[in-house]
């Protein structure tokens, strides 16, 4: 008699991949769920679902690679995911909140963003570095889509602060998604710190920056977006320069091993 064999969707030893893909498919919810809200024009939920999508992104990778979750489909699952949560959906918000004033012109804009960054994550899939080269893995070759998904926002979430310093930041909101779009395909290096090493003796002091971070966003979440926009901006010229560093010394390193094999 044959044993009754019941449905898996998943064999037990492949269970750990559904935890990074779950959080990607719920990133990508948040993500179409703000465009939702922003046509009725709820942007602060638009605003805070596209960082909590955010927020899934940057954890799916890590949890992945943490559990030995990896996998050639959680890695394509995650670029169309970001496709859609940060090449479509913040743009849509910002067509919806300002963008649609322009016309053709606007829409021309969130064309060229939803394009840029399409092209950006398809040329960060084929990005293969090698062995010689791993410091490039603490950097990104261009901004990452959800950075600029979010940086393309700031002009939304200044209004929807409510601060008063005087500035029509507004009108700065064609402008900044089109330099954010060229960022996206730029081959400006920016922060990844995907491979940094920390030291036991500091490990306390990150925890409380992330205990900080945590509670800002919490009870100040526009508020903390913004300033954590501005910096992240500030951090991109210390990026290069760091960047920059980094190579002269790589280069100098292989120099010196390639000079000693010739010896």
């Amino acid at each position: 008699m044959e044993e009754n064999k019941k449905f898996k969707l998943v064999t037990s030893k492949k269970t750990r991949y559904l935890l990074p893909n779950i959080l990607t498919l719920a990133g990508v919810c948040l993500g179409i769920s703000s465009i939702k809200f922003s046509i009725d024009g709820n942007y602060t939920i638009a605003v805070t679902f596209i960082l909590f999508a955010a927020i899934l992104d940057a954890l799916d990778g890590r949890i992945a690679r943490m559990i030995k979750g990896t996998s050639e489909f959680g890695k394509e699952l995650d670029s169309l995911t970001d496709f859609v949560s940060f090449g479509i959906a913040p743009v849509f918000v910002l067509y919806f909140w300002e963008l649609n004033t322009y016309g053709k012109l606007g829409w021309a804009i969130t064309l060229i963003y939803s394009v840029c960054c399409v092209l950006r994550l398809a040329r960060f899939n084929l990005t293969k570095i090698e062995e010689k080269q791993e410091w490039k893995n603490n950097f990104f070759e261009g901004v990452p889509s959800p950075a600029g998904g979010l940086l393309i926002l700031m002009p939304l979430i200044y209004e929807l602060t409510n601060l008063n310093v005087g500035l029509d930041v507004k009108k700065l909101t064609p402008y900044l998604t089109i330099a954010v779009a060229i960022l996206l395909v730029s081959k400006i290096p920016t922060l990844s710190l995907k491979k940094i090493s920390i030291s036991p003796n500091t490990t306390v002091f990150l925890l409380l920056t992330v205990g900080i971070v945590f509670i800002a966003l919490l009870f100040y979440t526009l508020e903390a977006l913004l300033v954590f926009g501005v910096v992240y901006l500030i951090s991109i010229p210390v990026s290069i320069y760091i960047y920059s560093k980094q190579n002269k010394q790589n280069s100098k390193k292989i120099s010196d091993e390639d000079h000693e094999d010739i010896l």
